[in-house]
């Protein structure tokens, strides 16, 4: 028979032990902190047009966060005249930003007005997890990528993008950035790509125009892209799975002798 003291006892440790539990159940997990998206580098260029002036712009994005996709993502691009005067506003909705990845894009406006100063602004991004760690979000691998000068001092650049991944790419955005010989940017350009097959890759062609009549191009920046304000057709790929790096059955014939079995007895003795 438990005294009548220690019964008290118990129920009292246990009515508090109860109450803790409640109350811990009850805390709010911390919220993460995100980092907002980094505008690392950007440029424009204004060159005379049939109506009036010719906009263009550069950019590159970058997510410093390794688990979440930055989407519906806006840039604003802002060109003001010598007072201070708006002369060209345009709101440019971009491609979702991968996790651990940057995003380049270009763009391009009219003006009736010859704007002094351009700028480039962004709203903050909606942040989604990621299905998949940062790594299995692969590039789209460019090959055989050319930039030819042309008379009238713009930049003809084509290649291929390949698939690293098994199910097929519908839309991919293909952009090229222009770089002196020390890296500073100086102009881009983008086009787009469709239905992007493992083992097929289309050929992209396009024209980066309005660049300073004495840049000097060093070399060019080719990245691909899946097109769309949210990471889910980049999600889709990854979910399908990469294609195995060795497709390929080898076609030499086998050693006669296990060479690392040799080197092993060898070690034995």
């Amino acid at each position: 028979m438990i005294p009548h003291s220690r019964t008290v006892s118990v129920l009292a440790l246990g009515a508090l032990g109860a109450i803790c539990l409640a109350g811990c159940t009850s805390e709010e997990r911390p919220v993460q902190q995100l980092k907002p998206l980094a505008l690392k580098e950007q440029v424009s260029n204004i060159a005379k047009s049939a109506d009036g002036y010719a906009v263009t712009w550069a950019g590159v994005l970058s997510n410093a966060n390794p688990w979440h996709f930055g989407e519906h993502v806006v840039a604003t691009i802002v060109g003001q005249d010598a007072k201070g005067t708006e002369v060209v506003r345009l709101d440019q909705p971009l491609d979702a930003v991968p996790p651990g990845g940057s995003l380049a894009f270009t763009g391009q406006a009219s003006a009736a007005e010859k704007p002094a100063k351009v700028t480039i602004q962004y709203r903050p991004a909606q942040w989604r997890p990621a299905a998949r760690i940062a790594s299995a979000f692969q590039r789209f691998p460019v090959t055989r990528a050319q930039t030819l000068r042309q008379k009238d001092g713009s930049y003809l650049i084509t290649g291929y993008v390949g698939n690293p991944y098994q199910a097929s790419a519908s839309s991919l955005v293909v952009n090229a950035l222009l770089r002196d010989k020390t890296g500073k940017l100086l102009g881009g350009g983008s086009t787009f790509v469709d239905d992007v097959k493992a083992g097929s890759p289309p050929r992209f062609i396009l024209t980066v125009s309005g660049l300073p009549p004495r840049a000097d191009v060093a070399r060019t920046e080719i990245t691909a892209r899946t097109w769309g304000s949210t990471g889910r057709p980049y999600e889709d790929l990854a979910l399908g799975g990469a294609i195995p790096v060795h497709t390929v059955k080898p076609k030499s014939e086998p050693f006669e002798v296990d060479r690392s079995t040799q080197v092993v007895s060898v070690h034995k003795q």
